[in-house]
C-alpha cells in the first residue's frame, strides 16, 4: 500500500531469519529521510536483529507525517518534537516520547562564501573549515535585500552573484526548513519564542522574504545536502550537523566545505512515537542500547545524555556546542502558521 502525502523513498533495515539463524519481529516505521542511512547500515541491522527486531522503514518529510495513515505501522520517527507531539495526539499515544538522539541545524558554505561573510561581519571563522554565522547580522542583510555584489571581497568570485540567502527545505513538509524558520523567528522576535498572533504578524514578513527569494525548495534535507556536496545550487545551505558528520565518517573531507554554526540555532530532536508495543521496544533500544548509541555517533547524531566525545575531527565540527544558543521551538500550530505565511 502506498502512503500518500510525503513518503519519498523506502529503506529496509533487516535481514531474513535465515541470514541470522534467529527469528526476528518485523517493525514497520516511517522515518525522516536523514535517518535512512542509519537504519540501512548493516551494523545497525545486526544490532537490532541481535535484540530480535527487523526494522522496515519508509521515509517521509517530518511534517508530512501528520497527513499519513499510519495504521499498521509500529512507530514514527520524525525529526523534531512538534510533529511527534501531533502524531502522539492523533494516535492517542500517552507518556513521555523517547528522544534517543539529536542534531543541531548548521549552514554548509563554500569556502569563498564563508570568507566573504567573515570579511563583512556576517560570520567568524575559528578553523579553516568551521565557524559561526551571526544570525542577527544575517537577518539584517536579508531585510535589506543585500546582494553578494554589495559585499566587499566578492569581485574575485564570479560565482557569488544575486541575493544573499540561505537555501532551506520546504517548511510546510520538511523538518529542517521548519526549524530554520523557528530559529529565524526567535531572533527576529527579540530572543523570544513566537507564541501570539501579534508575534506571528510581526515576524512573518521577514520569514516570507527568507523563503520567497529561494524559488522552488527541496522537500528533503538529504537531497539538498547531496546537491551542495556535488557543487550544485546555492553556496549557503541549511542542513543537519549529522549529515556533515556522516560525510566525514565516510572518509570525505571536502576542501571547499566550511561548516557554520548559527549563533542561534535549533536542535532537531529525533523523537519516537511508539504506535505498538514492538515500536516501544525498538524506541527503548535506540535510547539505551550501547551499541546502537555508538552507531548513532558514527552516523553523526548526538545521543541524548551522551558525555563521550562527539567528533574526533574538530576541523569541521564542534565537539561541544559552546557559543551556540538553542532557540525554543514554537508550538506545532504556530510553526505551521509561520510556514504557511513564509510560503505565501
Amino acid at each position: 500500500m502506498l502512503l500518500i502525502g510525503g513518503v519519498v523513498a523506502a529503506v529496509v533495515a533487516g535481514r531474513s531469519d535465515e541470514d541470522k539463524g534467529t527469528a526476528t519481529k518485523t517493525v514497520r516505521a516511517v522515518i525522516g529521510s536523514e535517518k535512512a542511512e542509519f537504519f540501512a547500515d548493516p551494523d545497525v541491522v545486526e544490532a537490532l536483529a541481535a535484540k530480535g527486531y527487523t526494522v522496515k522503514a519508509e521515509t517521509s518529510g517530518s511534517w508530512a507525517m501528520e497527513g499519513l495513515d499510519l495504521k499498521g505501522y509500529d512507530l514514527a520517527l520524525p525529526s523534531s518534537r512538534a510533529p511527534a507531539d501531533e502524531l502522539a495526539a492523533k494516535y492517542k499515544v500517552t507518556g513521555t516520547l523517547p528522544r534517543p538522539f539529536y542534531s543541531p541545524l548548521v549552514v554548509v558554505a563554500h569556502k569563498n562564501a564563508a570568507e566573504v561573510l567573515e570579511g563583512n561581519g556576517l560570520a567568524t571563522l575559528d578553523e579553516s573549515h568551521r565557524g559561526t554565522l551571526k544570525m542577527t547580522a544575517y537577518l539584517d542583510a536579508a531585510r535589506a535585500d543585500r546582494t553578494w555584489q554589495q559585499l566587499k571581497g566578492t569581485g574575485k568570485y564570479g560565482e557569488l552573484t544575486g541575493t544573499l540567502y540561505l537555501s532551506s527545505t520546504d517548511p510546510e513538509t520538511s523538518n529542517s526548513g521548519a526549524l530554520y524558520l523557528a530559529a529565524a523567528s526567535y531572533v527576529a522576535n527579540g530572543g523570544k519564542v513566537v507564541a501570539t498572533d501579534a508575534e506571528v504578524d510581526r515576524t512573518a514578513p521577514l520569514l516570507h522574504k527568507l523563503v520567497s527569494v529561494q524559488g522552488a525548495q527541496q522537500s528533503s534535507s538529504d537531497a539538498a545536502f547531496r546537491d551542495f556536496v556535488s557543487g550544485a545550487g546555492n553556496p549557503l545551505v541549511v542542513v543537519y550537523e549529522s549529515q556533515v558528520a556522516s560525510l566525514l565518517t565516510d572518509g570525505q573531507q571536502p576542501d571547499d566545505l566550511v561548516v557554520l554554526y548559527p549563533d542561534t540555532t535549533v536542535n532537531s530532536d529525533h523523537t519516537v512515537v511508539p504506535l505498538t508495543e514492538d515500536g516501544k521496544a525498538v524506541a527503548g533500544l535506540l535510547s539505551q542500547d550501547a551499541k546502537l548509541r555508538a552507531l548513532q555517533v558514527r552516523h553523526g547524531f548526538r545521543p541524548q545524555g551522551e558525555d563521550a566525545e562527539f567528533a574526533s575531527d574538530t576541523t569541521y565540527l564542534k565537539q561541544k556546542l559552546t557559543g551556540v544558543r538553542q532557540a525554543p521551538v514554537p508550538t506545532s500550530k504556530v510553526l505551521h502558521e509561520l510556514a504557511r505565511r513564509a510560503r505565501g
